[in-house]
């Protein structure tokens, strides 16, 4: 089964705690092992200085990266993030962020991820994450 845009937002909506939910995620593209979700610039969000915070941006790919592995299986099934590295490379101020979470391993027990975000209108890296998740259902 294939996972369609609409499909992966259910998944956002009926599987995140309430918190992750007012981060205000979307999910703007999805392929068979990947996904791109939208983290919408929030003052909320921001820390001192105006600069987005790394623990949305953290989170924000930790829910990316469920959505891609969903896609890569074809459907939501349990899981439970096992490691996140995250790099900050430069400042996110005033801007969405596009978060890409790509698939690179896909076992029946274990899922392997990268993750890049960018500030939407520039090409430059903002941060990367690398993951791994168990997969137990």
């Amino acid at each position: 089964m294939t996972l369609t845009t609409a499909d992966a937002d259910k998944i956002l909506s009926a599987n995140f705690a309430p918190w992750i939910l007012e981060l205000g995620l979307s999910v703007e593209e999805l392929g068979d092992s990947r996904a791109v979700l939208r983290l919408p610039w929030s003052d909320r969000l921001a820390r001192e200085g105006g600069s987005l915070s790394g623990q949305a941006l953290m989170a924000a790919a930790d829910t990316a990266t469920v959505i891609a592995v969903s896609a890569a299986r074809g459907a939501y099934g349990p899981m439970t993030t096992v490691q996140q590295s995250t790099t900050f490379q430069r400042a996110v101020m005033d801007a969405d962020v596009l978060i890409e979470a790509v698939v690179t391993k896909l076992g029946r027990r274990m899922a392997f991820a990268d993750i890049t975000m960018t500030a939407e209108g520039t090409e430059e890296i903002a941060a990367r994450a690398s993951a791994v998740y168990a997969l137990l259902g």
